[in-house]
């Protein structure tokens, strides 16, 4: 009878161990690990989860263009890209925390991106490198934080912040932004190749024409200090 008790005594300590941890995974963040295969722009990744490739878009923070096909590089796009470049080379172990919709129109995984203790999109707007936008339900789990993270940027007048009227709650004025640019129609073209290899194109060169720009430059030098080299014939 003792043993009896004794076992079901066991059972039932088993029982409510395994509710208690089935209760503290389902209370704490899911994140995912995941490799840093490319940084695309401020708020865009491409990274490996297993042994796939995905697409990351930051959730709720918005960075200036560096790469956009159509527009000219905004002002502290380039700044913006760089700097999560330096914090997150080729190879570096991230963690991607989803929210409730884990996908955008685009199929692009929406995440919150942990480097260690580190939240990138909390960090982006505390140095004033990002905006909060794109805050749609249920996606919302850390919008009042980070607005709050934005106001002090904002009263600190850091980066985005710094040129008046170009950080708006309807994104980044291009009227502001073509009067910080040092041309109205950027002409020469950058391009990313397969193997990573950045070359910018000028007018008149043998690709020019055929080739798909991911990001547009005034000038040679602006080309160059974004990376990027002349073709070598």
């Amino acid at each position: 009878m003792n043993l009896i008790r004794k076992k079901s005594l066991r059972t039932y300590i088993a029982i409510l161990l395994c509710f208690a941890f089935l209760v503290g995974c389902q209370s704490s963040s899911h994140r995912i690990p995941a490799e840093v295969v490319k940084v695309v722009d401020g708020d865009t990744l491409r990274v490996k989860v297993g042994k796939k490739e995905e697409t990351v878009r930051m959730l709720l923070i918005d960075t200036p263009e560096s790469v956009h096909p159509t527009k000219p590089v905004q002002p502290f796009g380039l700044e913006a890209s760089r700097y999560v470049k330096s914090l997150l080379p080729k190879g570096t172990n991230i963690e991607l925390e989803l929210d409730v919709r884990e996908r955008d129109k685009y199929g692009r995984l929406l995440a919150y991106v942990w480097f260690g203790n580190t939240m990138v999109n909390e960090l982006l707007l505390k140095k004033g490198y990002a905006r909060v936008a794109y805050v749609f339900e249920p996606n919302t789990k850390y919008v009042d934080e980070f607005r709050k993270i934005q106001d002090e940027a904002r009263k600190k007048r850091l980066k985005i912040w710094s040129i008046e009227n170009y950080a708006t709650d309807h994104g980044f004025n291009d009227q502001v932004s073509a009067e910080h640019q040092t041309c109205q129609k950027p002409m020469i073209k950058g391009n990313i190749a397969k193997n990573g290899r950045k070359i910018y194109h000028v007018p008149g060169s043998p690709q020019y024409k055929v080739t798909k720009a991911e990001v547009m430059f005034c000038t040679e030098q602006e080309a160059r200090a974004a990376g990027f080299r002349p073709p070598s014939r």
